[in-house]
């Protein structure tokens, strides 16, 4: 089941898709990683859906990953006297605390956290932004706002805080509740919502450890201050341009998001890009070119995986939308401008060794034409750093832990192999390099590989050998 691309494909699941027939049509149209997103859905729903892949994992023989997405924090108006009412620019609004069926002199917003921590000039931004106001003072316990783009204000719309940040725990009560049936469930990726500062990170890291590995969605303005710290302390990050896009201009996404891949790429950490990537599809059997093109920047620009989130939820064509994601990743990394632009954006890395073996891997492959690079390890650390070079080879990377080889499916370029044996001598891994390689297609006879792992083997942290052989 070898893919003949290197970025990888996510894919949402919702009620056009939750069945076993079409689950298996989107892994065979494309799909690497399955997104459960546990903000629609019951408990019992999405435990059905992931007892539905590892019964397709058990008869493809191949590590799907499942990533569980938390709902995280919801801000929203409470309840308007009427159902609504019509803010006209220029006028001024209350927000009040408490309260309900308020009207322009008290607009409910039960949320302390941001009358804690609003100041004048701060935005308040209602519907996705179709509603935009300006805090302008306060009034007792009320936050006084100008009307800057009016717009009819309707019960329980959302309500984005772009200026401040907010002393928010990204995990509300729900969250928890989901993370530990997630856990238990034994999804391999958890993507983490509204973080905006390390600590987020380190709250969930004390509740996971190490079961899953932690995606932290880049929502919020607050988290581009911190960049940096997020990606150093988070095992993946997602670029949510949906909500990013409503709390910062919309001109500033894109340079935004190759800034976000970029740091990925250097601290050898995956890197999803979602939101809106084939929008169209959801209602129409082709994308609109700027979809495809954006699609393709993405590539372009280095990114791990790509997501599908609506379009094969609840969208009219979910095979179809996989597999035009999937006919666009290979075209771009076919295009001769492919390889130059990636090239060019490889970062500079610690010359630690671990790092400049796993670097000298790719190096040599691309130098001496080797079809692909088998990686023996424990916890998966080997094929990241090689995959932070883009080789323009298959990485293969083998584990003992079908745990790991399920996260790795979210991993650019790497073909996944659980295999329970542990080499433990040279024989071992030259032997099992050449099995590996031969059964999924990746080299025939006298095709030349190389291969790395650590001395001794089975030792997480102690890549330190090279070694190239000949099928």
């Amino acid at each position: 089941m070898r893919r003949n691309r290197r970025a990888k494909i996510v894919a949402t699941i919702g009620p056009v898709s939750s069945n076993a027939d079409m689950i298996r049509r989107l892994f065979l149209a494309g799909v690497d990683v399955f997104r459960l997103n546990f903000s629609h859905g019951t408990q019992e729903d999405h435990a059905g859906v992931h007892r539905v892949i590892r019964e397709l994992e058990q008869e493809v023989s191949r590590p799907i990953g499942i990533l569980q997405d938390l709902q995280g924090p919801k801000i929203r108006v409470g309840t308007i006297k009427d159902g609504g009412i019509a803010l006209k620019a220029g006028e001024t609004v209350r927000f009040v605390p408490t309260g309900e069926n308020g009207g322009r002199d008290a607009i409910p917003l039960h949320h302390p956290e941001i009358f804690e921590a609003s100041a004048p000039g701060h935005r308040l931004l209602i519907d996705d932004g179709r509603l935009q106001l300006k805090v302008t003072g306060f009034d007792g316990d009320a936050i006084v706002a100008e009307v800057g783009v009016g717009g009819n204000l309707t019960n329980r719309k959302g309500v984005n805080v772009p200026d401040a940040v907010l002393n928010l725990s990204p995990l509300t009560d729900k969250d928890r509740a989901d993370l530990d049936f997630g856990l238990k469930l034994g999804v391999d990726w958890l993507a983490l919502s509204f973080v905006q500062r390390p600590s987020d990170i380190l709250e969930a890291r004390q509740i996971i450890g190490d079961q899953a590995g932690i995606i932290a969605k880049i929502e919020k303005p607050a988290a581009l201050e911190v960049i940096d710290d997020i990606v150093a302390l988070c095992d993946a990050i997602m670029v949510a341009r949906g909500d990013l896009g409503v709390e910062i201009p919309p001109e500033q996404v894109p340079g935004r998001q190759k800034e976000l891949i970029r740091a990925c790429r250097l601290a050898a950490k995956p890197v999803v890009v979602a939101t809106q990537m084939l929008d169209s599809m959801a209602y129409a059997p082709q994308p609109t070119r700027a979809e495809a093109s954006d699609v393709a920047t993405a590539i372009y620009d280095g990114s791990d995986a790509v997501m599908l989130s609506q379009e094969s939820a609840i969208g009219e064509y979910p095979v179809e939308a996989v597999e035009m994601m999937d006919r666009i990743i290979w075209n771009t990394e076919n295009h001769r401008a492919y390889r130059s632009i990636v090239d060019a954006m490889e970062p500079v890395v610690d010359p630690s060794i671990h790092h400049a073996v796993s670097e000298a891997a790719a190096d040599v492959a691309n130098k001496i034409g080797a079809t692909a690079i088998v990686a023996f390890t424990s916890r998966g650390t080997t094929a990241y750093r090689i995959a932070r070079k883009r080789p323009a080879v298959q990485i293969v990377s083998a584990t003992t832990d079908i745990n790991i080889a399920r996260r790795l499916a979210l991993l650019w370029g790497a073909h996944s192999i659980a295999d329970e044996r542990m080499i433990s001598s040279y024989d071992e891994m030259v032997t099992d390099s050449r099995k590996f390689v031969l059964s999924d297609g990746f080299a025939k006879s006298g095709d030349r590989i190389v291969v790395i792992a650590g001395i001794p083997f089975g030792t997480p942290g102690s890549t330190n050998n090279l070694r190239v052989l000949t099928v």
